[in-house]
């Protein structure tokens, strides 16, 4: 999971959609086990950058089950989808 965030935080590399999508994959198995972080950052990458409606709506839910353990983050970014 760190990699992932490196990789996504990191300002050069986080803006190629091939490293999002290494981020991605290294992020769903922590998301499903349950870790809040790994539910957040997957659930706005998914948002913001996938054009898929299916991606969209797991992002949304995976952002919703954050944001209810209290991940400022995924709370902050459900405010910005719902405008």
């Amino acid at each position: 999971m760190r990699v992932a965030l490196w990789l996504l935080d990191s300002p050069r590399l986080g803006q190629t959609p091939s490293v999002k999508r290494i981020a991605g994959n290294l992020l769903k198995q922590p998301a499903r086990k349950g870790c809040v972080q790994a539910q957040s950052r997957l659930g706005q990458l998914l948002c913001r950058d996938c054009g898929n409606p299916r991606d969209r709506r797991m992002g949304f839910e995976l952002l919703r089950q954050a944001a209810r353990a209290g991940d400022r983050g995924a709370q902050l970014e459900l405010e910005r989808l719902a405008r």
